[in-house]
């Protein structure tokens, strides 16, 4: 008998929710639709929204947010709703699982296509070995997947507030430049869309890098300016932004090689999140996979384990639809 399940995946600056047959799997979902996250009051006021426009019964639904879970519960970390999993069920109509995003992305990657994945640095993976996910979004997801009798178990974590440690004297000035404002600075705090003008701010106002009046114009009209100072990097139009991005990169890899020595990621680790796509230029440069291995003794370890760029451009959502059909391929 087909089911029909919601999948949602909800961050500090959208929510997108899915609908998907059980007997079409999460490659092929029924409708998906994008809502402005602070737009609105609530999450339930989303989903109520979503499924009254759509006469069909819910069997039940997996649904991913930015921010730790407890006992069904979360405060969505970038965002001021508080996400709970009974009131949900109501608003669905159905029982409702809270899942963390970074437990969403993971799931789904023993599931991924091919086509759905970009290889920063080959190696030589490791079957069945533990996978590790950094995802810089809105903020910076971290996660990883352990290998059982029953498959990959995907299991959350918040390593992206962990303290950030610099690996270069430019890094240990950003450090240095960025503690009076915030007391304890997290990698989310220069490893993220949130994060990310930190950097373009510290190269600007304390190592004298000049900013173009156009640049200055348009970043003082757009509503966020991250985006701002990413085109301008990529398209090379301000050295500022080229050398912001550069630094952002060099923290990636180095924290992307931490968390590979942290759970010994012989099976990979997989960049998520939505900013690594749009940067892929960046990422190929020699900066990402020097920080990467640059780990001492064990270096040469690093060079063993690949690095791939998830593509898929509903990574959480694909995940938590995984989950809802409990879907599992490719290794699980």
């Amino acid at each position: 008998m087909t089911e029909t399940i919601l999948a949602g995946d909800i961050g500090g600056t959208k929510t997108v929710l899915g609908l998907y047959a059980s007997d079409q799997g999460p490659h092929h979902p029924l409708e998906e639709a994008t809502f402005p996250s602070n737009d609105y009051d609530s999450l339930e006021e989303i989903v109520r929204i979503f499924l009254a426009a759509r006469s069909i019964p819910i069997a039940r639904a997996s649904i991913d947010v930015a921010g730790p879970v407890f006992a069904g519960r979360s405060q969505v970390t970038n965002l001021k709703w508080i996400v709970d999993s009974e009131s949900l069920g109501q608003a669905v109509g159905a029982p409702v699982t809270l899942l963390n995003d970074l437990y969403a992305i993971s799931r789904g990657i023993p599931s991924l296509d091919q086509d759905d994945l970009e290889t920063l640095i080959p190696g030589i993976p490791e079957a069945r070995g533990t996978i590790g996910v950094v995802a810089p979004g809105t903020g910076l997801g971290e996660g990883f997947l352990v290998w059982t009798e029953h498959g990959y178990r995907p299991c959350p974590s918040e390593g992206g507030h962990a303290s950030y440690g610099p690996e270069t004297p430019l890094e240990l000035e950003l450090l240095n430049f960025l503690w009076p404002m915030f007391g304890h600075v997290s990698y989310e705090r220069v490893c993220s869309g949130l994060g990310l003008p930190n950097l373009y701010t510290f190269l600007r106002d304390g190592k004298g890098y000049a900013e173009p009046d156009w640049l200055r114009q348009q970043l003082e009209e757009a509503s966020h300016p991250t985006p701002v100072i990413v085109q301008a990097a990529l398209e090379d139009k301000a050295e500022i932004c080229a050398r912001t991005l550069d630094l952002f990169i060099s923290i990636l890899g180095s924290e992307a090689g931490n968390l590979a020595l942290k759970v010994l990621a012989t099976g990979g680790i997989y960049l998520g999140g939505g900013i690594p796509p749009r940067i892929l230029t960046f990422l190929r440069k020699e900066i990402f996979a020097s920080a990467f291995t640059s780990k001492g003794r064990f270096a040469g370890m690093l060079t063993r384990v690949p690095v791939y760029v998830i593509l898929h451009p509903q990574a959480a959502l694909f995940g938590a639809a995984c989950h809802a059909l409990d879907w599992s391929q490719k290794g699980e």
